[in-house]
This record gives C-alpha cells, structure tokens and sequence, in this order.
C-alpha cells in the first residue's frame, strides 16, 4: 500500500519561501497515470488544490497560486516538494500530500501544520 508523510517547517516567516516535501513509499512516484498532489485546508475553511506533478513530470498549477508556486520530484528519493514564495498568513493551513489515479484520490498523508506569522 502507497504511504505518503509530509515533511517541513511548521512556522514560516511573512515574505519567505515554504517547502514542503511528500516522501512516498511502497510505491513509486513513476507509476503511470498518478499524479501526485498538494491540498491545504486553511482554518475554517474546506479543501484547496494547490499544485501537483504527473508520473511524467507534467506540472500543474492553480491559477490563483501559480506565480507563487513550483513542484519538483526527486526520483532517487521518491519524494515531491512544494515550494510556496513570498508567504503571508493568509497560507496558513494544514498540508497534505496525496495522489490521484483517474478520478480516484489514494492515499493522503497526515497532513502537516503550517503557520505564517512573525
């Protein structure tokens, strides 16, 4: 079964750069037609698509963050990473990584705190 943990600092300063990485296991982040996933759900608020990147290395964005935003893999790690620029507080969410294969989600990770503040 595919197990996806978050990782990355739980409090960011307003103007700096988050990184948040996704480290998968018993699976690879290769696998065909998966796309691997960044959510956040801001307190008080529901679900928001952030960005993901394709078993191909296709990236996709969210028009509302994409100039703020990059995703990377790292293949020798398995691993994902959100990078998120000039944060403010209004970033403040808990992040989850997860994976989509159709119109199916799989797995999610836990989910990791972020807080923006001075």
């Amino acid at each position: 079964q595919v197990q996806l943990q978050e990782s990355g600092p739980g409090l960011v300063k307003p103007s700096q750069t988050l990184s948040l990485t996704c480290t998968v296991s018993g699976g690879s982040i290769t696998t065909d037609s998966h796309f691997w996933t960044w959510i956040r759900q801001p307190p008080g608020k529901g679900l928001e698509w952030v960005v993901a990147i394709a078993w191909s290395g296709t990236t996709y964005y969210s028009p509302a963050l994409k100039r703020r935003s990059s995703i990377s893999r790292d293949l020798t790690r398995n691993q994902f990473t959100l990078q998120l620029n000039s944060v403010t507080p209004e970033d403040t969410a808990v992040y989850y990584c997860t994976t989509r294969y159709g119109s199916s989600w799989g797995s999610w990770g836990q989910g990791t705190q972020v807080t923006v503040s001075s």
